[in-house]
């Protein structure tokens, strides 16, 4: 006989009725997520599939590599609804953006009035993957004081921080909230990702989920099965995504 099992769920089937979705990269050929109207189209099938009920999707801005402003993302966002009208009202389609945090945002983007937020004053925020800006305390201060909240994208995905997990406890204090993916749970981006993802839903870090849908290999991550102890406090962290339904 075997003790100590326990049932492994698959992500789509922990995934809450009428998931409210705040990160994802499904515009029509302006980053690296749907290459097409054709494409968006599929991943929009997709997402509904699955349960989503309403999506924030969130385009790079990411200078000299996705020169995205607040009209080009317009634009496609746009395009998207007007050739795919019937799917996107189904879907309840939002637009905003994922901005990537280093000196020329704090000196070039911040200073523009019409960044897209998720909502109200809330900025989806993202860092480098190798390291962070040497003056990111002083980018989460001046984000505040032009009146934003910081919503910091992925943070378990960013591995030099891994080893320093107090750096976590000190931007929550310096008014980060954070975003998990959700493919974080099944081991997508490797076990190091995965274990970080359950120590801060296990101590209480994350504010919000989101998918970080790309493309069809991360609608297919779906069927993969969780693998963190801390399915409960997944559960509630995706509930708090309802706060953008509106």
């Amino acid at each position: 006989m075997l003790f100590g099992f326990k049932k492994k769920y698959l992500l789509k089937d922990v995934l809450l009725d009428n998931y409210v979705d705040i990160h994802s990269h499904i515009l029509p050929g302006i980053d690296d997520g749907a290459d097409s109207v054709e494409t968006s189209e599929d991943l929009l099938k997709s997402m509904r599939s699955l349960g989503f009920s309403r999506i924030i999707t969130t385009p790079h801005t990411l200078p000299n590599v996705w020169d995205n402003t607040t009209e080009s993302i317009t634009g496609a966002y746009t395009k998207l609804i007007k050739e795919k009208q019937d799917l996107t009202s189904q879907v309840q389609l939002k637009v905003a953006s994922e901005y990537f945090l280093d000196n020329e945002f704090l000196e070039k983007t911040l200073e523009q009035n019409n960044l897209l937020t998720l909502k109200d004053n809330y900025l989806l925020v993202e860092l480098s993957y190798l390291n962070p800006p040497i003056a990111l305390n002083e980018i989460l201060f001046a984000i505040q004081m032009k009146g934003y909240q910081p919503v910091l994208a992925h943070p378990e995905r960013y591995l030099y921080y891994h080893n320093t997990k107090d750096t976590y406890e000190a931007l929550k204090n310096a008014g980060c909230l954070f975003q998990l993916n959700l493919l974080s749970v099944v081991g997508y981006y490797g076990k190091g990702v995965m274990e970080t993802a359950d120590y801060l839903l296990k101590n209480g870090f994350i504010d919000f989920t989101g998918s970080d849908i790309h493309h069809k290999r991360h609608i297919a991550a779906f069927d993969r099965k969780v693998m963190i102890k801390s399915i409960e406090a997944l559960k509630v962290a995706m509930s708090k995504n309802q706060f953008f339904a509106d």
